[in-house]
Order: C-alpha cells, then structure tokens, then sequence
C-alpha cells in the first residue's frame, strides 16, 4: 500500500535505512549518535550516510503514514509558536486533529494566516465544522475571508491541545541546537509530524496491555510501508 513506488536502487542495506530513519525521527538522537547506536550492532555507517538517508526516505516514510490515517476530524486546533533560524525570528503554523501539517513563515499577520488557511485546506480537501485558535487576530481577519462558513473560536484557554503538540519539536529543535535554514526546518518538520506522531499513541490513556498492542500494530506498519517486496532492488 504504501510502499508501492518506494524504491531502494542503489541502496544495499534497505532494513538498515528504515531503522536508521525510525531511530533519527522518532527520538531526539543526532546523526552521529545513530551512527553510534548501528555500530553497536555491527553495522559500519556514516553519519552522512544516515543524513542522505533520511532527507531521502524521511518524507517518503511520512507520506505513506498519512496516507494510511483516517478522514481528518471536523474541528482543527491551530496555534502558532516562534522559532530561530540562524538568529532570526520565524514562526511555526501548526494544525492538529487533522494530519499535523506544518508551516514555516516569517510573519504572523493575517496574510500568513491565510496563507495557512489556504494550504490546509488544498492539502486536507475538506472544510472543517469548527476551527479554534488563540487571540491572535490574524486569525480572525484570515479566518472571514477565506472561509467565513466555518465557526471560529477564539479563546486561549481552548487551544491546549495544538500548543501541546508542539512539546515534541521542542524537545527535537533543542537537540539538533536549532534548525539552519527556512528549507531545512520546514523539510524536517514535515517528515518528523508524519513519522513521530505515529510512534506516539496516548499512552497515558492506555493500560499497558492495550499499549503494547498498539505498538504492535504500530511497529506493523511501519515494516509494510517501508519493506520492497522481495527486496528485488537492493543493489
């Protein structure tokens, strides 16, 4: 299903490549530090190596994933926070109960907010019953001209979920000590919002049993979107 135009030519580890992937997008772990836990065993790689390997496959990966989830819910969460890239200040759009979708802008004025409107809207195809947000007021202005129909609601204290959601990026923009580029961060943070959330199930809403099944499941599907049947292109 999601491995159908998924091609390792010229790879010869394919196994080696989705694991060095899982490992990079999944925890807080730098190229040099999966190059550390491969050779622990027994697999000799660069760092560069796993770098191309996930700037290659990373999207890949996320867009099978999405691709497997179900028909986005009718209420979008939508939250803006800032990051630094090389010194200055650009903002991070983000869109939950829907597939994560990410956006990099510079600005945070209403034509960045229609901006944003536009894009999920092109991506999800659907237009949601209720979109909630902070104060902002680009929203709101945004919000009338591109899609007046849908109910907005605007209050702080209704946007914890989409500013939760942006813990795990956090913690990532922490450990790669920030991103370098407009093009790098929002290519990571695309890969990164379709694998990560995958691997993060509510656990805290589970028992244990219910938690490792899920995984199981999970883990399942992770193998069949990056496996090539047979393996018939390895170099």
């Amino acid at each position: 299903m999601g491995s159908a135009s998924l091609s390792y030519k010229g790879h010869r580890y394919p196994v080696e490549v989705s694991h060095c992937v899982w490992l990079y997008f999944r925890f807080p772990l730098s190229f040099r530090e999966v190059e550390e836990l491969m050779l622990e065993r027994g697999i000799v790689v660069s760092y560069e190596t796993i770098r191309r390997w996930c700037g290659k496959f990373g999207q890949t990966y996320a867009g099978a994933l999405r691709r497997r989830q179900p028909q986005p819910g009718d209420k979008w969460h939508l939250e803006e926070v800032f990051i630094k890239i090389n010194g200055r200040l650009q903002y991070l759009w983000r869109a939950v109960d829907q597939d994560g979708h990410i956006l990099v802008q510079s600005r945070r004025d209403k034509a960045a907010a229609r901006r944003f409107f536009r894009r999920l809207l092109k991506k999800i195809r659907t237009v949601p019953r209720v979109v909630v947000t902070d104060k902002l007021r680009s929203y709101g202005a945004a919000h009338r001209e591109v899609m007046p129909s849908v109910e907005h609601r605007s209050h702080k204290g209704l946007n914890n979920r989409a500013e939760n959601s942006h813990q795990p990026t956090r913690q990532r923009e922490r450990a790669m000590k920030g991103f370098h580029s407009i093009g790098g961060a929002q290519r990571f943070l695309s890969a990164f919002s379709g694998i990560s959330p995958h691997f993060r199930p509510r656990r805290h809403l589970m028992p244990a049993h219910d938690y490792r099944a899920e995984m199981i499941v999970r883990f399942a599907i992770w193998e069949h979107i990056t496996e090539v049947a047979g393996l018939s292109t390895k170099a």
